[in-house]
């Protein structure tokens, strides 16, 4: 929609530097609580909504979970003998490619927003797990116990170092460019959610209405509680939707220039004082304020020209007398015309319907 349709308009004219965001009806803000919790899963409910808000909210939070919480994983590994996944590691039971599925496993809780390099090293024979890792204060594994490989021999050795890395998402471990010799990439899911589910059903708080009430089920890793995941989730949405809430405050305090400029023809943004036919005392009051072209007129707003020195209520009325002379396209009487040519437009094309069933029924 053009935005000469927009309500912005009459008050741009009265004055550019205020914008009123007028809601049209209070919607029902819904009561979440959690109704089942563990280190791994959450169950939440919300209501009661109005129609529709079930999905819109359910959708939302489930894309955002997925896809845009931070988390750490391992990149690279640095395998001491090693040059690439289809090597053997000397005396381990899994091959190198068994070795990485097995790491790609481990979850990290990051306390910081940087990477960080991790070290394993072991000797002799036995089972060796995540838990075996040396890790800096920055991160903490929260599956310790996680199978990594088999030593099978008194005299094997391995040493291992990780790359971890704190992002979003996914990260194809494909390339290795920029990475130490021998180093071999692996595929990173930074995202702490394992699974997300939600349903929409009928509130149950009110009889006969449309309410709904939605159910969301969410599932981590255990490096975040599901009630943390939940709350960053919509902390994101709220700080993406946050730049729409603010449109009509940017549009008029940073774009009321280029609002006129598209409201009417640059011609008449651009046209000068002299040809409003204003008197002698309005004409000097609006140049000494800097008031040269009609465009400025509009851009200062009605209010805001009172506030010249020597711009009065008898100079207001003599400005808006000669806006109103101008025809622009957004003044009530240009409205009541286009209006008029719309009605009339429409009742000659129902007309024209009618004659043309009339014709085909003889």
């Amino acid at each position: 929609m053009p935005i000469s349709k927009l309500s912005l308009t009459r008050k741009l004219l009265l004055n550019t530097t205020h914008v009123e965001v007028v809601y049209l009806a209070s919607l029902t803000l819904p009561k979440v609580e959690c109704v089942e919790s563990t280190e791994v899963y959450g169950r939440f409910v919300a209501e009661p909504l109005e129609k529709g808000f079930g999905v819109t909210l359910g959708n939302s939070l489930r894309r955002v979970l997925l896809s845009s919480l931070p988390g750490a994983a391992v990149t690279w590994v640095l395998i001491e003998g090693i040059q690439h996944e289809f090597s053997t590691i000397p005396h381990v039971k899994e091959d190198t490619i068994d070795f990485l599925l097995n790491v790609k496993e481990i979850r990290f809780r990051h306390l910081a927003q940087r990477s960080g390099r991790l070290r394993l090293e072991v000797e002799g024979e036995g089972q060796v797990c995540a838990g075996d890792i040396k890790t800096p204060a920055d991160f903490e594994i929260v599956n310790p116990e996680l199978h990594l490989a088999t030593l099978d021999s008194p005299e094997a050795k391995l040493t291992v170092e990780f790359n971890v890395e704190v992002g979003r998402g996914y990260l194809p471990g494909s390339s290795t460019d920029g990475l130490p010799i021998g180093a071999i990439p692996i595929d990173a899911i930074f995202t702490p959610i394992r699974k997300v589910n939600y349903s929409v059903e009928p509130s149950g708080l009110r009889e006969k209405s449309n309410q709904e009430k939605l159910i969301l089920e969410v599932w981590t890793d255990a490096t975040l509680s599901p009630i943390e995941a939940v709350s960053q989730g919509a902390a994101i949405l709220i700080e993406q939707f946050a730049c729409f809430r603010e449109l009509a405050k940017v549009v008029a305090e940073e774009g009321a220039e280029i609002v006129w400029q598209r409201l009417i023809p640059s011609e008449q943004y651009l046209m000068p004082l002299e040809k409003l036919n204003l008197s002698t005392h309005t004409y000097n009051s609006l140049r000494r304020g800097g008031i040269t072209t009609l465009g400025q007129i509009l851009e200062k707003g009605l209010d805001g020209l009172c506030a010249l020195a020597g711009f009065g209520t008898k100079s207001r009325e003599e400005v808006e007398t000669a806006l109103k002379a101008l025809d622009l396209p957004f003044t009530p009487e240009a409205k009541k015309r286009e209006e008029k040519k719309r009605k009339t437009s429409a009742a000659r094309k129902a007309e024209e319907d009618s004659s043309s069933e009339g014709k085909a029924t003889d």
